[in-house]
């Protein structure tokens, strides 16, 4: 139970998610896509949510950092990360110094790191990289940028020469962008066939493009960031008849839930992919063991 700012407590859903993960015989929960930035960056993500109207994407989780951050806790993540995405130069080197910060005084997180396509790229990513940096989020749609850049082939490169994964926003929900949707992003892999790319949203709404991507990249994941949750399906809905592949992709497939920016308890996305999972193990697999293999956490 938590405060509630209206008064009085809420049930953030702490039971049933240990709940979930205890019945499956896990230590806990590793989520690959959650957002800890600058409190004036997170605070114009959250307006940018409260602009679409009452009651369209209410934020479920407002409380302080270090109140996220026990919420966590709580739930049972044993690793989670702090991706955060520059909309403009000269912001990424920024953010990097504050998420390395971070992860120095929160070690259950997974140091993170950004870039943008600018001068300078390449060389603060491999200092981020050689810094500890164990994850990076590339954000098309709010950055608004093309991943073929070529200020950016660089960086590409050395995320793929040191196995660091990158979650990729790439899919065009919620709306699209210049580059969002697989060809943008399928042009990086063609040039960089090793990258351990991270595919945010499970490329929604092109879940099945970015899963023919996974299929032919062996080190292209999907994270399940919002997806199957009933939130997702009424805007964009998972294809039945891609259910089976599920299966098929067990081993590339990472939780990841986008706290605390989202409109629903945090264990609705537990209980969506209990609900959408072959069996058992490939739960197990996604929220835990597939994360645990990829960052040897």
């Amino acid at each position: 139970m938590t405060a509630d700012p209206r008064g009085g407590q809420r049930d953030d859903g702490i039971a049933a998610t240990r709940e979930l993960w205890r019945e499956l015989g896990l230590p806990g929960i590793i989520d690959v896509h959650t957002h800890f930035m600058p409190d004036n960056v997170l605070r114009k993500v959250w307006s940018y949510f409260d602009d679409l109207g009452e009651g369209v994407w209410p934020i479920n989780y407002r409380g302080n950092e270090a109140e996220r951050v026990e919420l966590l806790r709580a739930f049972g993540v044993l690793r989670f990360t702090a991706l955060t995405y520059p909309h403009r130069p000269a912001m990424a080197e920024w953010l990097n110094a504050w998420t390395a910060d971070f992860a120095a005084g929160h070690p259950d997180c997974l140091h993170s790191a950004t870039f943008y396509p600018e001068k300078g790229a390449a060389r603060y990513v491999a200092g981020a990289i050689n810094s500890g940096a164990r994850v990076f989020k590339a954000h098309l749609q709010v950055g608004g940028y093309d991943p073929r850049d070529p200020l950016l082939s660089d960086v590409w490169g050395a995320l793929a020469d040191s196995g660091t994964p990158v979650v990729v926003h790439c899919g065009s929900g919620p709306h699209g962008g210049a580059f969002t949707g697989p060809d943008p992003f399928a042009g990086v892999l063609k040039e960089h066939p090793d990258l351990t790319a991270i595919i945010a949203h499970f490329g929604s709404p092109e879940y099945s493009e970015f899963m023919d991507l996974a299929k032919r990249y062996e080190r292209v994941h999907l994270d399940t960031t919002m997806v199957f949750t009933r939130f997702t399906e009424r805007s964009a809905p998972f294809p039945t008849a891609e259910l089976p592949r599920l299966k098929h992709l067990q081993d590339r497939i990472l939780l990841g839930t986008d706290f605390p920016n989202i409109p629903y308890p945090y264990v609705e996305q537990l209980r969506a992919l209990r609900d959408v999972a072959p069996d058992d193990d490939w739960l197990r697999a996604v929220l835990h063991g597939n994360a645990e293999r990829l960052f040897n956490a």
